[in-house]
């Protein structure tokens, strides 16, 4: 993996430097071949001696990201490390449940043809399974307006049809208080 650290308000030392490589280099273990990844870490201080460390891994079918806000720099990365090694895990876990559930269906394929009984496989991890379901006509209108309904809604999000472009977009309110937007391309 190649690493690109940058620091803002921060000199960026050789021994944060080794620090970060050291930590992220653990995330290897997981992958068979080491991924030819870039690695971008961001390192922010604040004024009230605040760190933020935020962490991108793109790679091919996933993009890795986690950031955290703390008052001890290392212990940010540390917590980096953890939440990108459950991101790992979870991506890890959801491929194979898919490469199963396709064996799965194999098996009951073949067990039909046979007329044996195959025991039903237990639902192992319902971590993401979608438990409400809506649907609603996306009015067009601007970004402003959307933030409002989003406002007068109470939720963290909006989806809806941008007047100008006839795209789907998204509002959403970010940790720091503003508004992102999310266009459809």
């Amino acid at each position: 993996m190649n690493y690109n650290i940058r620091g803002e308000n921060i000199e960026v030392t050789p021994a944060i430097r080794e620090y970060v490589e050291k930590k992220i280099a653990k995330l290897e273990r997981y992958f068979t071949e080491t991924p030819d990844a870039n690695v971008h870490v961001n390192l922010k201080t604040y004024n009230n001696n605040r760190s933020k460390v935020e962490v991108t891994i793109p790679m091919p079918n996933l993009v890795l990201r986690a950031e955290e806000d703390h008052d001890d720099m290392y212990a940010a990365i540390d917590l980096i490390t953890d939440k990108l090694e459950r991101q790992i895990r979870k991506h890890k876990t959801k491929v194979n449940r898919k490469f199963r559930e396709k064996g799965n269906l194999t098996a009951v394929f073949a067990a039909l043809e046979n007329e044996i009984e195959v025991p039903e496989a237990e639902d192992e991890d319902n971590d993401l399974e979608v438990v409400r379901q809506k649907s609603f006509d996306l009015k067009p209108m601007d970004s402003e307006e959307a933030i409002l309904q989003m406002n007068m809604l109470g939720h963290s999000f909006y989806v809806f049809t941008n007047a100008e472009s006839n795209l789907t977009n998204v509002v959403y309110k970010r940790k720091d208080g503003r508004y992102g937007l999310i266009e459809a391309q």
